[in-house]
């Protein structure tokens, strides 16, 4: 059985993942162990590093499009990323005019 996808992306971003400044950076920093202790360090130094790329805008709306709930993505944690969910989720809901 192969996978689909079947969700509207209208991604036109090119390559993001290609100008990514994380690119060279070892992929664990961006999933710390927690959110206490040196993960706050952690989760701080990932953050860094993301707000230098040109790609966080496109690495952001990726993982909210497919849902990534661990790691850091676009400069942003799994909590904030859930707040970002329900507010576009509210968003996008159409009132019934029954």
């Amino acid at each position: 059985m192969a996978l689909t996808w079947n969700r509207p992306v209208d991604w036109d971003y090119g390559d993001w993942r290609k100008a990514a400044a994380c690119r060279e950076t070892d992929p664990d920093l961006f999933f710390p162990v927690g959110t206490t202790g040196p993960a706050i360090d952690q989760i701080e130094s990932a953050r860094c590093i993301c707000h230098t790329c040109d790609a966080i805008e496109a690495c952001l709306d990726f993982a909210i499009t497919t849902n990534q709930e661990a790691g850091i993505w676009g400069g942003t944690s799994e909590e904030e990323r859930k707040q970002i969910r329900k507010i576009r989720s509210a968003t996008n809901r159409i009132p019934s005019h029954n």
